[in-house]
């Protein structure tokens, strides 16, 4: 079908009857522009106006399909042609709007996904419930753009296709939780208890502990060692206290006021502010909080901390003999010896550097234990 031979025939069958592009439109209820877009073989008149338009023209829809005016010998021939042409026409238009029809569907999909992904937060189950329905648009989207193929490749094109997208929501989700240190949106199971709120999947688990706190913190557990009973609570921001972090503050001499700086800023009780001096000629640390002490004691807040902080520094710098932790309500002095003569396992925590495995051990995990707490904190703070 000759869409620019058409449309001349258009414009001229329209002429002929002395009618202006605006006079045609009226007649069939289209827009001037529509008229335009005909004769200008821009496209062809939908179907349903084929016969208005031959009416008002004067012309049979053989003729309209024909781009001209047919002699009776050839009218048979041309017709059994046109009906091929509009048929074949037809299909394409079909094929046009479904492909059409598919990429929206498939955007639309996507977009859902994406929309879902931002909007909720990560521990609401709404996050991947619309992220699987945007998966399933998306698919549906692709069916539609592979209707021409057979069943079978058809069907394994789609398959493959929904497992991707499931792999992608899967690893845009873990690169979430990795970069951003929050729960993976698709869980299998969701439990929690005072401390702990955990989040299981095939791959991985994560744990939030202190949620909803200052001292809130995320273990991405990939090789599935820990439960929600024997995952690492401590009141502490993990992430920025643990050993993991502060070893890399390691330092033979007190004195390097970034690295000791740094190392302080990691502790508990950085979160309230503080400033620190450096005593070079008695090798001391003064850090002064911008906190009372009291004000800080709930569940032993304060205790705990104080024996945190003075064997991490004591461990991390060599040569540092004392600590006095300064608050507007009071003061607390720690010095080296009595950490060394009064922590238990402290030479194995420093054994050879420091032994990772020996000060989660021997410290970590015995932060919450207010008995041990009580008994290192009155042998060598004063």
């Amino acid at each position: 079908m000759n869409q620019e031979k058409v449309g001349k025939f258009i414009v001229m069958c329209r002429k002929e009857k002395n009618m202006t592009q605006s006079d045609l439109a009226e007649k069939l209820g289209v827009t001037d522009k529509s008229i335009g877009n005909w004769e200008n073989g821009r496209n062809m008149p939908d179907l349903s106006l084929f016969k208005p338009l031959c009416d008002e023209l004067g012309i049979t829809i053989n003729e309209l399909l024909s781009g001209e005016k047919l002699k009776k010998e050839k009218y048979q021939e041309k017709f059994e042609e046109n009906i091929i042409n509009t048929i074949d026409y037809s299909t394409k238009r079909i094929n046009i709007i479904r492909n059409n029809l598919g990429i929206v569907l498939l955007v639309l999909g996507v977009l859902i996904s994406f929309l879902a992904m931002t909007m909720f937060r990560s521990e609401s189950s709404w996050g991947s419930i619309y992220s699987v329905f945007g998966c399933v648009i998306s698919m549906i989207g692709v069916a539609k753009l592979t209707k021409k193929l057979k069943y079978t490749k058809r069907l394994i094109i789609c398959f493959s296709y929904f497992v991707l997208y499931l792999i992608a929501l899967f690893l845009i989700d873990y690169i979430s939780v990795v970069s951003l240190r929050q729960l993976p949106r698709f869980c299998t199971i969701k439990t929690g208890n005072e401390y702990v709120y955990a989040c299981e999947n095939p791959f991985y688990n994560v744990y939030r502990v202190n949620s909803n706190t200052k001292n809130e913190y995320v273990i991405i557990d990939t090789k599935k060692e820990y439960t929600i009973d024997t995952v690492p609570v401590v009141p502490f921001n993990r992430s920025k206290a643990g050993i993991d972090n502060i070893i890399k503050y390691k330092n033979k001499y007190v004195g390097n006021n970034s690295n000791d700086g740094n190392l302080i800023a990691s502790l508990p009780l950085s979160e309230y502010g503080y400033v620190f001096e450096i005593d070079s000629e008695n090798l001391g640390l003064t850090i002064d909080y911008h906190i009372t002490d009291w004000y800080i004691n709930e569940n032993y807040y304060l205790e705990k901390s104080i024996v945190y902080n003075s064997v991490s520094i004591f461990a991390l710098i060599d040569n540092v003999k004392y600590i006095k932790f300064n608050f507007s309500g009071k003061s607390y002095l720690v010095t080296r010896e009595n950490v060394i003569n009064n922590f238990p396992n402290y030479n194995d925590i420093v054994n050879g550097g420091i032994d990772k495995k020996a000060f989660n051990k021997y410290l970590e995990s015995k932060i919450n234990d207010t008995d041990f707490i009580d008994l290192c904190y009155n042998k060598f703070v004063s």
